[in-house]
């Protein structure tokens, strides 16, 4: 993690702001974008109070300059600046200018933006919130049971049809080669895969990418990354292009059942993306959440961390996945199915396996 120039909220009066702040560890393995924006963006600007009015106006620069999906999500910033500017006033507590500050952030729609704070963290969560979970802690648990293994952050298990289970539930560790290898070879005998990262809200996109590698023999194309050139909203590299190397390691060479529900976000997302493109592999379950913004975060006067959406990230076909990524086979938990103590979207990608 990189970090400079943070305001100690005890130095009072203005403030010169500096961004960039930190980039967070989300999405290391880019260098290249997280290089290009120290050189554009760690200068000094303009002066800002410690106070509502100067803390609303360094957030509104700061996003204004920096964040990267104002076009394509249709948004009027300055337009946003006039309907909130006026809800600021210098009588107002801390918890007000937070709320103001949140609202606004709010309009992004993003769930990468978030403020931070000593007492509560601003959040956009709409991705999953409102959307059907699509996901049972008590039905996995019926289907994992007791004697389940566990191994670099995965829960795996053979199936009592031969088919292999894996649940991924988070990217936010670090995955041991030799982890992955035992997992593998475990499963290895096994008529199919299924791997489940429904609920997965992301982590290190190194982590998305060490498991994806193992199910590619060759290296291929799995979509575009561009970043920030300038201050203005569509200041932006040329797409440059990402790959996916396949593992040194044990490599999965059977079809694999992939489930996804709309709390997969972030490095899960990418993980997704990267997986589409693997051959034997078929995405099943619901639409993923989206957060295809590679993250930073910067400070305001008065010490609060912003994180914002700066470098976009697309697919194979140059479309953005901000907004989440459509599975193969779309299928929902079913009520009737979890009375009886089923998961529709399990049960499908077994199907699907015994029917190849």
């Amino acid at each position: 993690m990189i970090s400079a120039f943070i305001h100690h909220p005890s130095i009072p009066g203005k403030t010169k702001r500096r961004t960039l702040l930190r980039a967070l560890s989300l999405f290391a393995l880019l260098p290249f974008c997280l290089f290009t924006f120290l050189l554009t963006s760690c200068v000094d600007e303009e002066e800002y109070a410690d106070d509502s009015k100067g803390n609303f106006e360094a957030l509104w620069h700061i996003m204004d300059e920096h964040y990267c999906f104002f076009s394509e999500k249709n948004i009027e910033w300055d337009a946003i600046y006039n309907k909130y500017k006026v809800r600021v006033d210098e009588g107002m507590s801390e918890i007000q200018l937070f709320e103001v500050l949140c609202n606004m952030l709010g309009e992004l729609r993003d769930g990468h933006v978030n403020l931070y704070t000593s007492f509560d963290y601003g959040r956009n969560w709409s991705w999953h919130e409102d959307y059907p979970s699509n996901f049972s802690d008590t039905l996995q648990r019926r289907y994992l049971g007791t004697d389940y293994k566990i191994a670099t952050g995965c829960r795996y298990r053979i199936l009592d049809d031969n088919i292999g289970y894996i649940y991924c539930g988070s990217f936010s560790g670090t995955m041991g080669e030799g982890n992955l290898d035992d997992i593998m070879s475990y499963l290895i005998a096994c008529n199919g895969l299924i791997l489940d990262i429904r609920d997965n809200s992301g982590g290190l996109v190194t982590s998305a990418e060490q498991l994806a590698a193992r199910f590619t023999n060759k290296e291929i194309p799995v979509g575009y990354m561009q970043h920030k050139t300038g201050k203005g909203h569509n200041d932006f590299s040329s797409m440059e292009e990402q790959t996916l190397k396949p593992s040194k390691g044990m490599r999965w060479q059977k079809r694999v059942m992939l489930l996804t529900n709309r709390q997969v976000f972030s490095a899960a997302n990418e993980f997704v993306k990267y997986m589409k493109q693997c051959p034997l592999v078929t995405v099943v379950g619901d639409h993923t959440g989206g957060g295809a913004g590679l993250p930073f975060s910067s400070s305001l006067p008065n010490g609060w961390n912003v994180r914002f959406s700066a470098c976009p990230m697309y697919d194979v076909n140059k479309q953005s996945t901000e907004n989440g990524i459509d599975p193969d086979v779309k299928v929902d938990l079913r009520q009737e199915d979890l009375l009886k103590g089923e998961d529709t979207i399990i049960e499908t990608a077994r199907r699907l396996l015994r029917q190849e």
